[in-house]
């Protein structure tokens, strides 16, 4: 039982803590991933939105 009280008043378990900052570092590198693709997509959206752009034409007088 001591050992039991020990460890809940020692602190944090080393794996728990080791496993939170990779976890952490993975959330940051997937944040970061993600803006990249986000100005990636910018990027080629805007090559592309040119071309795909029909211009509006006046409507026949009659």
């Amino acid at each position: 039982m001591a050992k039991a009280l020990y460890g809940h008043v020692g602190g944090p378990d080393p794996r728990m803590v080791s496993e939170m900052r990779r976890l952490q570092q993975r959330v940051r590198d997937l944040e970061a991933e993600l803006a990249r693709l986000h100005e990636e997509n910018d990027v080629l959206a805007a090559e592309v939105g040119h071309d795909l752009m029909i211009p509006v034409r006046e409507p026949a007088l009659t």
